[in-house]
């Protein structure tokens, strides 16, 4: 059942992350969430000026990805990527965690990697992408546990590019985790108008899609 409450459309990162997109794709994804007054539009770094530049105005954010997909860099290159999608107009920006770091339990690690880059953000909104498919339960709530200690605004369940997507069941357990501390973002996987609706139940508070025309169709 819809919520009341919720325009589903504002909720929607209109993605678009394949490495072969051009400009042309990208101007359309642009003007397809222009015309639909979703949240923002979510591209690789190299399109975060063409995004900003078609999008002003408009009140639909920029939205970029650091260390996309694998999280694998050093953190002093996360934090200058997170730097250079800001100065160029990116008002939103999501980082894949370290997440071997993590599977290491070298806490520190990752609480610093995301701590430089939300310092590097300035006043752009900093989401964690946590990549749940790799993850027992256990490390995707200390995962949360960690992004919220370093200061980040939103934690994320997926690149879309790994093994898995989101799921209902990771959603509840982030959300469980952050509790209205942080915001949580579903993705990867996300199709159609009934699979946003059950993030959105499960504690979602941003969905991330590339199939968001069909979701807003139903």
């Amino acid at each position: 059942m819809e919520s009341p409450t919720v325009a589903l459309h504002s909720v929607i990162d209109h993605t678009i992350l394949k490495p072969d997109a051009r400009r042309v794709d990208v101007e359309r994804f642009c003007a397809e969430a222009r015309a639909q007054a979703f949240f923002s539009v979510c591209v690789n770094p190299i399109w975060v000026p063409t995004v900003a530049a078609a999008l002003a105005g408009s009140g639909v954010a920029t939205c970029s990805v650091i260390g996309f997909p694998l999280g694998a860099i050093p953190t002093e290159l996360k934090a200058a990527e997170a730097a250079w999608v800001v100065a160029h107009g990116a008002d939103e920006v999501d980082m894949v965690i370290d997440v071997g770091g993590l599977k290491d339990g070298d806490h520190a690690r990752v609480r610093a990697d995301v701590a430089a880059v939300k310092a590097a953000c300035g006043t752009a909104l900093l989401k964690v992408i946590i990549e749940t498919c790799l993850l027992d339960d256990a490390e995707k709530a200390t995962a949360c546990r960690l992004a919220a200690d370093a200061g980040a605004d939103y934690v994320k369940t997926s690149t879309g590019f790994s093994t898995g997507g989101a799921t209902a069941a990771d959603v509840a357990l982030m959300r469980a985790t952050v509790g209205d501390a942080l915001g949580v973002k579903a993705s990867g996987g996300i199709r159609t108008r009934a699979d946003a609706l059950k993030m959105l139940a499960a504690g979602a508070s941003r969905i991330g899609a590339s199939a968001s025309l069909a979701i807003v169709a139903g």
